[in-house]
């Protein structure tokens, strides 16, 4: 249980097979995660190595890797949660790291997605809260969010889940692409150009540290917009699946203050299409000792992710489990 590889490529997936065959034929497992700046990507690392266990391996108990028989799983960077949700439910991806409020919205064909539904969404687990971070320059300050008409303002990458909740957020104070300067910019690029003076503000959902915000806030410096109490609650009005939350003061160096603002959560996703005895081993080997090591000593998320909450929220999200997930956790006794 102590050893583990880190796998890289690309490939195409096949079917678990049963008996001997396991052993002998790799089954390749691709897992749609995020930009490498954000908290998508390093996570989606360690579920990949946790799960992984290549044809000719030493068996876990011998030393060797603890994932699926013949399971080699590719953590592959992505625009996250809405290509991830989509990739999913075309097959170009297996599995995929996305917001819940994204995935019920493409699970249901509502919102931005509407008459467009995604029925071959399914869950393996909640993993971890994304905070949603509004990064300003070091000595600036917001009023409010409608402070942010007329601004040069990054709104996330097209096709992830952080850019359709703040143009929701942001319509309700007013301010929309019509208003100000926005800028389609995933996590790194954001603080590179705030750093530079090309941006007055930029909006990032994530699970903290975020190690792009790290940087700049040691180097350039930085600021974290606080909601108010009331703006919150209007949040959560507005988009159910994100609730306050609080960014501990300290997380960022500068940022010596708590800040409340809302946060989402991430799932880790799949399309019903993957057979119910695959996405039972998958789960199993999410929880075993040797990922619960992985996921302690990675990301500071990863402490996060455990079984006990594996389950939290997605009774009321409407998007189903994964018949495969379902299994594991009746048996273990977190379903009933």
């Amino acid at each position: 249980m102590k050893v583990f590889s880190k796998l890289t490529g690309v490939a195409l997936a096949t079917t678990l097979a049963a008996g001997t065959a396991v052993a002998q034929d790799p089954t390749f497992f691709r897992i749609g995660t995020g930009s490498a700046g954000g908290t998508y990507f390093p996570i989606g690392g360690t579920i990949a190595n946790g799960i992984s266990a290549p044809p000719g391996s030493r068996a876990c108990d011998e030393g060797g890797q603890c994932g699926v028989p013949g399971l080699i799983a590719i953590a592959q960077s992505t625009t996250a949660s809405v290509f991830n949700n989509t990739a999913v439910e075309n097959g170009e991806l297996e599995a995929g790291l996305a917001a819940a409020d994204v995935t019920r919205s493409m699970y249901l064909g509502e919102g931005k997605f509407d008459g467009k539904p995604h029925p071959k969404l399914r869950i393996v687990a909640n993993l971890f809260p994304e905070d949603l971070h509004l990064v300003m320059p070091k000595g600036a300050s917001l009023g409010g969010l409608a402070d942010l008409a007329g601004k040069r303002v990054g709104i996330a990458q097209a096709g992830s889940g952080t850019q359709v909740a703040v143009e929701q957020m942001l319509a309700e104070w007013g301010v929309t692409r019509d208003n100000m300067d926005e800028a389609e910019l995933n996590n790194s690029q954001s603080a590179e150009r705030l750093a530079d003076g090309q941006l007055d503000a930029y909006f990032y959902a994530a699970g903290w540290p975020v190690s792009a915000m790290v940087q700049l806030s040691t180097t350039k410096g930085m600021e974290l917009h606080s909601f108010s109490d009331e703006d919150l609650a209007k949040i959560n009005e507005i988009i159910p699946a994100y609730i306050p939350s609080k960014i501990p003061a300290g997380v960022y160096e500068g940022v010596d203050y708590d800040v409340k603002t809302p946060a989402v959560s991430a799932l880790l996703i799949v399309s019903s299409d993957l057979s119910e005895e695959l996405v039972y081993g998958i789960t199993k080997a999410m929880w075993n000792d040797n990922t619960r090591k992985l996921l302690d000593n990675g990301h500071a998320k990863g402490k996060q992710i455990t079984p006990d909450t594996a389950l939290d929220g997605i009774a009321a999200l409407g998007v189903p489990l994964h018949a495969g997930a379902e299994k594991f956790y009746r048996e273990a006794g977190l379903l009933k």
